[in-house]
């Protein structure tokens, strides 16, 4: 697990499009669409590699969490895959640092996933 700065998300930004968490669930593969969204203020942003169908949402009262938190990804997929964040990631999202994390591994396959939050 890596946290990355605003200015490298930012950058990865760039090459691929992303998911708005509290809004909605991506599309087929890649990042989930063609469009580039940056996180509105209060909300966090998800970009999910090999994205086919899966949502991440974390609601913002669990950024001051002291303890480790567990979400499901399944969106509209077939199946799901659980990412984990530790208390000090989610303090990191608080601060509007972007962390990276992998999912667990189902059907042969996993998601890494950037997540900012404003």
């Amino acid at each position: 697990m890596t946290t990355l700065t605003r200015k490298a998300f930012l950058g990865d930004l760039a090459g691929g499009a992303v998911l708005l968490v509290l809004g909605g669930c991506g599309g087929g593969g890649g990042y989930g669409g063609s469009t580039t969204l940056l996180p509105a203020a209060g909300t966090c942003l998800a970009q999910i590699a090999s994205n086919h169908g899966h949502a991440l949402i974390i609601p913002r009262a669990d950024l001051d969490a002291t303890t480790d938190k567990t979400y499901s990804i399944q969106g509209s997929a077939d199946h799901g895959h659980d990412v984990s964040f530790t208390a000090a990631q989610l303090a990191d999202l608080k601060a509007g640092r972007t962390v990276s994390v992998l999912s667990t591994v189902t059907m042969a396959h996993q998601h890494g996933i950037a997540e900012l939050c404003a």
